[in-house]
């Protein structure tokens, strides 16, 4: 057995059972761990594969921004799990079959793939170094020439999502709470407050209003 063999059976061995531990954890923070766990164990299958950029993406776009953001949500909203599992043997029927049914679908793909077997061409080509080249480089060249304007457009849509966002959220409205920054820069220390001077009462009246006042401006 190669190195290579080995630590392909590790990573596969880890990513199963931090798979396993997602659906069975009973804490919705500890699910999102060993999915982030599982997550990385993929990351590192796909580097054994000499797919680069897929591993890569993996990490940066599931692990470091999805997976991250769910466990804040997770950890945010407090999820109540004894709410969660009212009902549950009730659906497990359906959730059963579903299963079996994507279970049966992915066999049915993944034992197609295996008995594939390269063509002799690619074989030898492989084998005299031909195509000894860098998947991330030849999918960057692929990227900015072939599929340049779909590149841009996703680009633009994206950049449009996020001013819309950003504007949803600094609109003002009556139930929130809306300062502007401009004005909290350009504000000086006289304009804060003013002192009103007051005339004198009798000594019989009342002794807050013999205080001066002071006026705090916003």
């Amino acid at each position: 057995m190669s190195v290579t063999t080995g630590m392909f059976y590790v990573f596969s061995t880890i990513m199963l059972l931090a798979a396993f531990r997602v659906i069975t954890a009973r804490n919705p923070v500890h699910a999102v761990l060993f999915l982030v766990l599982t997550f990385f164990q993929a990351a590192m299958i796909w580097m054994l594969l000499k797919a680069e950029f897929l591993s890569i993406a993996l990490v940066l776009v599931y692990v470091g921004a999805v997976m991250v953001l769910f466990l804040f949500v997770v950890m945010m909203i407090d999820v109540k799990v004894e709410g969660l599992r009212v009902g549950f043997w009730n659906h497990f029927p359906l959730a059963a079959l579903v299963g079996v049914v994507i279970a049966l679908e992915m066999v049915a793909v993944l034992m197609g793939g295996f008995r594939a077997v390269d063509s002799p061409d690619s074989v030898s080509a492989v084998s005299t170094g031909v195509m000894q080249i860098s998947n991330t480089k030849e999918l960057g060249v692929l990227m900015y020439t072939q599929y340049i304007y779909p590149l841009e457009v996703a680009t633009a849509i994206l950049l449009v999502a996020m001013i819309a966002a950003i504007a949803l959220t600094l609109r003002t409205r009556k139930d929130t709470k809306y300062t502007n920054p401009g004005d909290q820069v350009r504000v000086k220390a006289r304009n804060r407050m003013t002192v009103l001077k007051m005339e004198a009462t009798s000594a019989g009246a009342d002794p807050a209003l013999m205080t001066s006042t002071v006026e705090t401006k916003a």
